[in-house]
C-alpha cells in the first residue's frame, strides 16, 4: 500500500508576493519497495465504488481514467493487481491561466489521460488484463489495455471515432478566436509507425510525469492538407487544358545586355571629342569671322591707312645682309623637321607609356636600365642639339642670322602691322629670298634661340645624364620645374609647326617650297611662283618622315641600341 513521503524544502514563490513553491504538504510520495511516485499517484486515484465488497477500481472524483498498465508498472517482478482497498482522491494541483485574466489551468476536476499506447507500452507479455466486467459499471472510463505489437496503422491514416472503441481525447483551446475547442468532438489522431516499433516501451516513471503534469503524451499526426483547385475542380498543379491564346513577346524571354562603357581618350569618348571638335570648331570659326570683319573695318579707318604706311610689315635690313637661301640651310631645314616629328612621337610616347617591354642599359653600368621609347628620345635629342650647333654656328659665320634675329626696334610696329594683315585676310607682301616680315623674324628668332634651349635644359635635367646624387645642384634646380616647362616647349613646337606650314602654302607654296627646298629664287617675288622642283623635294622628305616613322619600334630599333649598349626585355 502506498505512503505519502515527508514534506520537501520549500523554495521561493513563482509569481511576485505568492507563497512559496511548492505549496505547504504538498510532496511526492515513495513506497518502500522502491516504486516511484508514479506509482502512487495512479494508485492513490483508485477510489472504491459502489459496496465496499466490490474488487473493480474505479475512477476518482477527478473524471478522468488512469490506464491499467501504469497500476500494473508499479511493481517489478509480479504482475499487478487491482484491488479495492479504499484510497483518498488525489487532487490535481492546478498552474498559472493560459490568458490573462483567465482561470488556473487545468479546470478544477480534470486530469490529463495518458494516452492507451503508452499503457499498453508499459505492460509486458505476461501482463494479466483487466476487463470490463471486472471494473463494474464505470469501465467505460478506463481505457482497456491493448497488446503491445510491433506493428501500427499507416502514417498519415484517418482519424478514428471517439464512438468506435478509441480512448476520447481531451479538448484544448480554440484555434481561432471565438472559435470551437479544438480537436473537434470525437476526433482523435492514431498513433504513427514511428510510436509503436522495436523500441523500448516508456517506464513507469515517464508515464506517472505524463499524468502529473497534464501533458497528454500523444503522439500524432497532422492530415496532409488538401490540393488547391480551381473553381471547376481542376488542381492547380496540372497545366491548363487549353493552348496559350496570347504571345508573351520576345522581351519576356530575352533581355537586352547591358552596354559596355564606351572607350575613353584621355577625358572623353570618341563621340564626345567628335562633339567637342564640331562645337570648338563653329566657335572658332564664328570668332576668326568676327575677328577678320573687326580688323577690316579697323584697317580701313584713317588710323589704319596711316599705320600701314608708316610700318608696312618689315624693315629694311643692315648694309651686308646675304641675299638668298644657301643649299646648306636648306639641308639644316629638313633635318631639323625630321628630328623634330620623331622626337615629339618618341616623347609623346614615354609621357603616356605604362610599363616598357624592351630595356636598354649602357655597358659601363648594366643596372642602369631605361626603356627602348626613352633611350631612341634622348639619342635624336643629341642629334638635334648637334644640327642646331651646327645650324647657328653657320648662320653667324655667313651672315644668315641677320634675317632671324631683330636689328632694329621697329621689328615690334612692324609685327602687329604684319598680324593685322594676316587677320584681315590681306596677306603682307614680302619675299622669303630677300627678307622676312617682322612677325617671321621674331617666331623664327624665339623658336631657334628661346624655344630650344628650353627644350634643351629641361631634357637634360629628367634625362639620366644628370647626376642624381648632386644634392645642392638638384636642390637648386627641381626635376618638377624642368617637367612642368618641358611639355609646354613641346606644345609650343607642334602649335609652331602647323602654323609654319599652314602660312607656306596659304602664301605661295611652289616659291616658298623652292626656297626652302631647292634653294632656288629671285628678288623678284614671282620668279619660281610656278617653280615645282622644291615641291617634289618637300614630297620626298614626307616619305622618308613616314617611313621613320614607321620603323620606330623595337624590331629595328633594338638592333641599333645593341651597337651602344644591352637590350633586355627585362
Amino acid at each position: 500500500m502506498a505512503t505519502f513521503g515527508s514534506s520537501v524544502r520549500r523554495g521561493l514563490p513563482r509569481v511576485p508576493g505568492g507563497e512559496p513553491w511548492p505549496p505547504a504538504g504538498a510532496a511526492p510520495g515513495a513506497n518502500g519497495n522502491g516504486a516511484g511516485p508514479a506509482a502512487e499517484v495512479a494508485a492513490t486515484q483508485l477510489a472504491p465504488q459502489g459496496n465496499s465488497d466490490s474488487s473493480t477500481p474505479s475512477v476518482a472524483t477527478l473524471g478522468h481514467p488512469v490506464p491499467q498498465s501504469v497500476v500494473a508498472g508499479a511493481q517489478e517482478d509480479a504482475a499487478p493487481k487491482v484491488t479495492a482497498e479504499p484510497r483518498s482522491a488525489v487532487t490535481l494541483r492546478r498552474g498559472l491561466p493560459r490568458v490573462p485574466g483567465g482561470e488556473p489551468w487545468p479546470p478544477a476536476g480534470e486530469a490529463p489521460v495518458v494516452p492507451q499506447s503508452l499503457a499498453a507500452g508499459a505492460e509486458t507479455d505476461h501482463a494479466p488484463e483487466v476487463t470490463a466486467e471486472q471494473l463494474g459499471p464505470d469501465s467505460a472510463a478506463v481505457p482497456q489495455r491493448v497488446p503491445a505489437t510491433p506493428r501500427a496503422a499507416a502514417p498519415g491514416s484517418a482519424p478514428t471515432a471517439a464512438g468506435d472503441g478509441a480512448t476520447a481525447l481531451r479538448r484544448g483551446l480554440p484555434r481561432v478566436a471565438g472559435g470551437e475547442p479544438w480537436p473537434p468532438a470525437g476526433y482523435a489522431p492514431t498513433a504513427t509507425a514511428a510510436a509503436v516499433t522495436d523500441a523500448e516501451p516508456p517506464s513507469v516513471h515517464e508515464a506517472s510525469a505524463a499524468v502529473a503534469s497534464g501533458v497528454a503524451a500523444t503522439v500524432s499526426e497532422t492530415p496532409a492538407p488538401a490540393a488547391r483547385t480551381t473553381a471547376t475542380g481542376v488542381p492547380l498543379s496540372e497545366p491548363l487544358p487549353f493552348r496559350r491564346t496570347v504571345w508573351a513577346g520576345a522581351t519576356a524571354k530575352t533581355h537586352p545586355a547591358a552596354k559596355a562603357e564606351p572607350k575613353r581618350i584621355g577625358p572623353f569618348t570618341r563621340g564626345q571629342w567628335a562633339g567637342a571638335v564640331i562645337v570648338g570648331g563653329a566657335g572658332l570659326l564664328y570668332a576668326a569671322g568676327m575677328a577678320v570683319f573687326a580688323v577690316r573695318w579697323l584697317l580701313s579707318t584713317e588710323w589704319g591707312v596711316d599705320f600701314l604706311a608708316a610700318y608696312p610689315g618689315e624693315y629694311h635690313l643692315p648694309e651686308g645682309a646675304p641675299v638668298g637661301i644657301p643649299a646648306w640651310l636648306g639641308w639644316q631645314h629638313f633635318f631639323n623637321v625630321f628630328l623634330m616629328v620623331l622626337i615629339i612621337r618618341t616623347g609623346l610616347q614615354v609621357r603616356t607609356e605604362k610599363r616598357p617591354s624592351v630595356f636598354w642599359s649602357p655597358r659601363s653600368n648594366g643596372r642602369r636600365k631605361m626603356s627602348l621609347n626613352l633611350w631612341f628620345h634622348q639619342s635624336l635629342d643629341i642629334l638635334w642639339i648637334v644640327n642646331g650647333v651646327i645650324f647657328v654656328v653657320l648662320l653667324f659665320v655667313t651672315g644668315q642670322w641677320m634675317k632671324i634675329v631683330p636689328t632694329s626696334w621697329a621689328v615690334f610696329p612692324n609685327a602687329v602691322s604684319a598680324a593685322l594683315q594676316y587677320v584681315s585676310l590681306d596677306w603682307p607682301t614680302e619675299n622669303g629670298w630677300v627678307n622676312y616680315n617682322s612677325l617671321q623674324q621674331l617666331a623664327y628668332f624665339a623658336t631657334v634661340f628661346l624655344a630650344a634651349p628650353l627644350a634643351i635644359a629641361t631634357g637634360v635635367r629628367m634625362s639620366h645624364v644628370w647626376p642624381k646624387n648632386a644634392t645642392g645642384l638638384n636642390k637648386a634646380y627641381p626635376v618638377e620645374w624642368a617637367r612642368a616647362v618641358h611639355f609646354p616647349v613641346m606644345l609650343y613646337f607642334v602649335v609652331f609647326i602647323a602654323v609654319h606650314v599652314f602660312l607656306v602654302f596659304a602664301t605661295g607654296a611652289l616659291r616658298n617650297l623652292n626656297h626652302m627646298y631647292a634653294a632656288q629664287g629671285s628678288t623678284d617675288p614671282n620668279a619660281y611662283a610656278d617653280n615645282w622642283t622644291g615641291f617634289w623635294f618637300f614630297v620626298a622628305s614626307l616619305v622618308v618622315i613616314a617611313a621613320a616613322w614607321v620603323a620606330a619600334r623595337p624590331l629595328v630599333l633594338a638592333p641599333i641600341a645593341r651597337l651602344f649598349g644591352k637590350v633586355s626585355g627585362r
